[in-house]
């Protein structure tokens, strides 16, 4: 018996059943492409202008036409992302820790996400695929506003690190000003932000949170996580956070004892936030509590025997200051 390509439990298919439902409304779909990386390359270079999403990691659109995943130039429910090229440490392994880094977001930690799996080209090369939230089943196109957009920023008015030149403090004050439903969203944001930082993902920038306006009632609200990884795996040396936490440059007397980020930062910002101290409190122990599920997962998972300890290592050194 294997292993669901999306959700890791013992199934002798592809994607367990749970899974084929929510991420190919019930069709059942091999996890290996038609096409191989060479197809898949000449493919995407001749329909490049088309195809290509934004962003830095290589990213391309996707439908689902009878049991396959096809590129599209126009209707994709899909963005599938291949082992990207650079220079990055395990650069194989990208996919495979986009997907496990979601999948923990989700199974353990109940964080929104959009249902996602792993596919291989036919040829074997890995492949990260998750299913758009901004598009519905009718097509059409929901409105996302990522906090870039929101914060009006841009390379001209704030420089080249205009997406890292700004602190998860003042996404708090967009989303007070933009959300309705303030109290409920901002915990969710929160969780997010300590979930990126336990999970040593240093690129989650104002491009990664949006807001996604509910075509039925007009309000805005979070959108599901997504570009969640462990980055520390490919990159030995970045910050701790894409972000400061704190605007105007403040830090706390912990923080300058030690240049990490603990509890007491994270129950600092909760309270500039608005979240109430034992709420805060709650919320951080619910990511300090999970260790045993969190191995679980990376073990099931489809990294490289070599990385799934590393992952682990890293995650546990991040609940340690998380718990102090």
């Amino acid at each position: 018996m294997g292993k669901c390509h999306s959700c890791f439990k013992e199934t002798n298919d592809s994607y367990c059943r749970s899974c084929l439902q929510k991420l190919f409304n019930g069709k059942k779909i091999s996890h290996i492409l038609s096409f191989t990386r060479p197809e898949f390359n000449e493919q995407r270079m001749n329909k490049s202008d088309q195809l290509s999403i934004s962003g830095v990691q290589v990213k391309y659109s996707a439908k689902l036409e009878k049991k396959e995943l096809l590129l599209t130039e126009e209707g994709g429910r899909y963005i599938i992302k291949p082992i990207p090229y650079g220079s990055f440490l395990y650069m194989e392994s990208i996919p495979a820790n986009e997907h496990l880094t979601m999948q923990i977001a989700n199974l353990v930690f109940d964080i929104n996400t959009p249902p996602n799996g792993i596919m291989f080209f036919k040829d074997g090369g890995i492949v990260y695929v998750v299913k758009r939230f901004d598009v519905l089943e009718n097509g059409n196109k929901l409105l996302q506003e990522d906090f870039v957009q929101l914060a009006n920023r841009s390379e001209e008015n704030a420089g080249k690190n205009y997406k890292y030149d700004y602190s998860y403090e003042e996404i708090a004050e967009l989303m007070k000003r933009y959300v309705a439903a303030y109290p409920v969203e901002i915990e969710k944001l929160y969780s997010l932000i300590i979930f990126n930082y336990l999970i040593c993902n240093g690129d989650a920038h104002l491009k990664n949170f949006s807001l996604l306006r509910n075509e039925q009632f007009g309000d805005y609200t979070l959108t599901p996580a997504y570009d969640l990884m462990n980055t520390r795996i490919h990159i030995n040396v970045e910050p701790d956070t894409a972000l400061e936490l704190f605007k105007d440059d403040f830090i706390t007397e912990e923080y300058k004892a030690g240049s990490k980020y603990t509890r007491t930062d994270y129950l600092e910002l909760g309270s500039r936030i608005g979240i109430k101290k034992d709420r805060a409190e709650k919320i951080i122990s619910r990511f300090t509590s999970k260790e045993e599920k969190v191995i679980e997962k990376v073990n099931q998972s489809f990294l490289l025997d070599e990385l799934k300890s590393r992952y682990i290592e890293l995650v546990t050194e991040r609940r340690d200051r998380l718990q102090k």
